[in-house]
């Protein structure tokens, strides 16, 4: 008996996967991942042998930004991909498939539905993409930690982690600053615009520069009069001022010592910085698809959880003065106190394990 797996394309959609398969094998259930040979699924996954107990790589390709031809293209593609994915979930016995969205699911999701296998759908986002909106009614459950019509509400799936290194923040002494992997330009912008600022206020650095940015922003901090961490450990045993880094796999550790955070709002971002108790600034990237960053934060900053600040805001304000001082004067004097309580209020552990359970309930009671 196996459970699919299918989705990705980018990080987001790619970690709700991971952690999906981890819960599986977690739960003795045999796993089949079904992906795309476009984007990062083959990057994550290809030659990773404990999360997935087989995988396929398939020639799907994105339907949206296309033109009237180019979308019926790409559609032609990925059903024509779909039977392969069919073919492989009948020989692998597949009792249930699960999209967790993105590009790299159109071939796995609609494999499921020509084969008749209970179909399942995670959104990850406050804003349904376009592909989890045209499959919605064909799911026997729509599962999401964002609030939609016949939603079935579960904690965003992400390593418990997060949740065990949680604390309540009181003051600022370190702050950091998220890009993500591929790093983001107006983030390191302002982080170096910001950076004297932080530092004549004592308060120490961390950043995800992305690993194109990585030797220049490191080099201008250098150039600022910084003293750099070599790593992790030694920014946490010494005083040295600042930690620059690409990737991490040590992010749990990192949002620890963090008391302040400034990132973009992609789901798993927002939802790790909520889980651990992190209070932050979303700077959402604006050519997301459907803008769904802006929804993600809106979402906390709505409930005076996080503050949020559009791209091109950020950049006006870094150009004034007075502007500056007054944003930095309404970070350094938040209640994080109440922030980090209420965002600890607002979400919980073990989501991918209440995802698994209720799906394999779903198909038990059919």
């Amino acid at each position: 008996m196996y459970i699919a797996i299918t989705g990705g394309g980018t990080g987001g959609h790619l970690s709700i996967a991971k952690a999906l398969g981890n819960e599986c094998k977690n739960q003795g259930i045999n796993t089949l991942y079904i992906g795309s040979t476009n984007g990062q699924d083959k990057l994550w996954f290809e030659n990773d042998k404990n999360t997935f107990d087989s995988m396929i790589f398939l020639e799907s390709t994105p339907v949206v930004n296309r033109n009237f031809f180019g979308k019926w293209i790409a559609l032609s593609q990925n059903i024509k991909e779909s039977f392969k994915a069919k073919a492989e979930m009948k020989k692998h016995n597949v009792v249930a498939c699960i999209s967790v969205g993105g590009f790299s699911a159109a071939t796995g999701s609609f494999g499921a539905i020509f084969g008749g296998i209970p179909f399942f759908i995670h959104e990850q986002n406050a804003y349904i993409g376009s592909l989890n909106k045209l499959l919605k009614p064909f799911a026997k459950k729509f599962f999401s930690s964002f609030d939609f019509k016949n939603t079935n509400i579960t904690p965003y799936p992400i390593n418990n982690e997060f949740f065990k290194k949680q604390r309540i923040r009181k003051k600022i002494n370190t702050i950091t600053f998220l890009g993500g992997s591929q790093g983001a330009s107006a983030i390191n912008h302002f982080a170096l615009r910001v950076a004297n600022i932080f530092k004549s206020n004592k308060i120490r650095i961390l950043h995800q520069t992305g690993k194109n940015d990585y030797e220049s922003i490191k080099q201008k901090y250098i150039d600022l009069g910084f003293c750099i961490a070599d790593s992790l450990q030694n920014f946490i045993e010494s005083n040295l001022d600042v930690f620059v880094f690409d990737f991490s796999k040590q992010m749990p550790d990192i949002m620890q010592i963090s008391d302040f955070c400034i990132s973009r709002s992609g789901a798993s971002s927002l939802w790790e910085c909520a889980s651990n108790g992190l209070p932050t600034l979303f700077i959402p990237y604006p050519y997301a698809a459907k803008n769904h960053q802006y929804f993600n934060a809106k979402y906390l900053s709505d409930k005076n959880m996080a503050l949020l600040y559009k791209q091109e805001d950020i950049m006006k304000i870094i150009q004034n003065e007075n502007d500056l001082n007054t944003l930095i004067d309404s970070i350094l004097n938040m209640n994080l106190y109440n922030i980090s309580n209420s965002l600890l209020q607002e979400t919980s552990p073990n989501g991918a394990n209440i995802i698994i359970n209720e799906t394999m309930n779903c198909i038990k009671n059919k």
